[in-house]
């Protein structure tokens, strides 16, 4: 069984850039006239706001037919029927969807798609949620049942943890790959090394079974994936 962990901003940038693209901008840059002309920036890109404006309708629409029956979803669910309503075969929800791979996502609120669920909560219909539990059930049942798991964290961060704390229950993972620029010195889980996830028993003890990358991911990983597949 193949499963996607994600954040909640990779799901919102996915959907958005299905219709709006992203623009090129730069690391330094005068914040305050940014911020006045109404655009974001993430890193050396950037993001006009009327990118989120646009995503607030396309969600509104969607949660009404989302909690139309049940009030209470899940995060895959939500993830799943959000890749449902995609036209562009470039996006990773809309891949998901069509392949019945489940896109977990243990902090959906932490990005504009919690923002606008709490409106829309507030707003329109104070019944509906996100039940995160149900999912870390089937993620570990899911675990428990393999034969074998193997795990590449693309970065760190929450997937990174839900990913290796969710092996613990079956005694670790029996295979890692980190791709990441964390540093270990600074004590942070995305810096940290899998040996270190092999003293909590999230990673099995074995020296051949883990490796980390250190590298910039959107680098290496195309490269990794297209190996594979040649092989």
């Amino acid at each position: 069984m193949d499963v996607v962990i994600t954040t909640s901003g990779s799901l919102t940038e996915d959907v958005i850039k299905t219709a709006k693209p992203f623009k090129m901008g730069k690391w330094d840059a005068d914040e305050a006239s940014l911020r006045e002309r109404g655009i974001n920036r993430l890193g050396n890109l950037f993001v006009p706001s009327d990118r989120y404006v646009w995503l607030e309708e396309y969600l509104y629409d969607f949660f009404e037919d989302f909690f139309a029956e049940e009030k209470v979803r899940t995060p895959t669910s939500f993830a799943r029927e959000l890749g449902e309503t995609l036209e562009d075969e470039d996006s990773v929800l809309k891949q998901a969807a069509d392949n019945d791979v489940p896109v977990y996502c243990p902090a959906l609120t932490d990005s504009e798609v919690g923002n606008f669920l709490y409106y829309y909560r507030q707003g329109y219909d104070s019944e509906v949620g996100i039940e995160i539990l149900d999912d870390y059930d089937s993620l570990i049942e899911d675990w428990l049942l393999a034969d074998s798991t193997g795990l590449i964290a693309v970065g760190g961060g929450v997937p990174k943890h839900h990913a290796i704390m969710t092996n613990l229950f079956r005694g670790g993972a029996d295979y890692v790959v980190y791709i990441s620029t964390g540093m270990e010195g600074d004590g942070s889980l995305s810096g940290a090394p899998p040996n270190e996830a092999v003293s909590w028993g999230k990673i099995k003890e074995n020296q051949t079974n883990y490796t980390q990358v250190e590298a910039e991911a959107t680098l290496v990983f195309p490269l990794l994936v297209a190996k594979a597949f040649k092989q």
